[in-house]
């Protein structure tokens, strides 16, 4: 389990949550990398479906890899979603409005 850490600024901070640390930079760059691994995935996997002549072992490799890249983008979307706060549905939203467009918003993202 993570532990409490101290940063450089000498607060102290849980490792696994703290937004400035070392942890989490390593985390972003990670999440990053695998995003952007993702984006050129799916490319190669679109190239391969337009390709009227690809083959059995083409389409079966772009799909297998195809899952694997949204295997990790859910991992890094399930990651950042645990690191968001709920809303507030008591709080108005956008420009005054009121809890329930929050409440619905949130219906149709999760």
């Amino acid at each position: 389990m993570w532990g409490p850490t101290t940063s450089r600024s000498r607060t102290t901070c849980d490792s696994a949550v703290c937004t400035n640390g070392t942890l989490s930079r390593i985390a972003d760059s990670v999440e990053t990398e695998q995003t952007n691994a993702s984006a050129e995935v799916l490319s190669g996997a679109k190239a391969v479906l337009a390709d009227a002549d690809a083959g059995e072992r083409q389409l079966r490799f772009a799909l297998v890899r195809a899952v694997e890249s949204l295997g990790e983008v859910l991992r890094v979307a399930e990651s950042r979603g645990a690191r968001i706060p709920a809303p507030d549905y008591d709080e108005p939203g956008p420009e005054g409005d009121p809890g329930e467009v929050w409440r619905a918003l949130e219906e149709v993202v999760w």
